[in-house]
């Protein structure tokens, strides 16, 4: 199992709307350059509607961000697909065996850990701004013209 697409998908759509600044971001754009459908598109952006991070008016193709794109990080993307709800990335599985020694203690054992994991992740995640996502793609597009 792995996190759901839709975090890198709402990445992608954030950055081309911003590396598209000038164009028209419609669903369809976006979805060809993801490479899905556009209703999967349009889902996706109406979760980073109802977040905030996004504005998208009905019967006008395109979409524009909210905020300053380095005011956006990626734990607001995260948050904003509803990749997990809080303090769930990582599940216990239910009713383990009690009558085992592993069984009685693994949840108590394990349930720190994961919340320390999860905390860790979202540190990282809350570090990082579409901005320099932005920032990191330009460079490598230049770099590639170079090649």
């Amino acid at each position: 199992m792995s996190i759901s697409s839709r975090f890198a998908v709402g990445i992608h759509i954030l950055a081309l709307i911003v590396i598209n600044k000038g164009g028209v971001s419609s669903s369809e754009f976006l979805a060809g350059s993801v490479n899905t459908n556009s209703a999967v598109i349009r889902k996706i952006m109406g979760m980073l509607k109802n977040a905030g991070l996004i504005k998208v008016r009905p019967g006008i193709a395109g979409a524009e961000l909210t905020k300053d794109l380095s005011d956006i990080t990626l734990l607001d993307v995260y948050k904003a697909v509803n990749v997990v709800q809080e303090k769930e990335l990582f599940s216990l599985h239910e009713n383990p065996n009690t009558d085992c020694l592993v069984g009685r203690n693994i949840q108590s054992t394990i349930e720190p850990l994961f919340t320390i994991a999860q905390t860790a992740l979202e540190k990282v995640l809350e570090n990082v701004t579409i901005e320099d996502v932005v920032k990191d793609i330009i460079e490598k597009e230049k770099l590639n013209n170079v090649k």
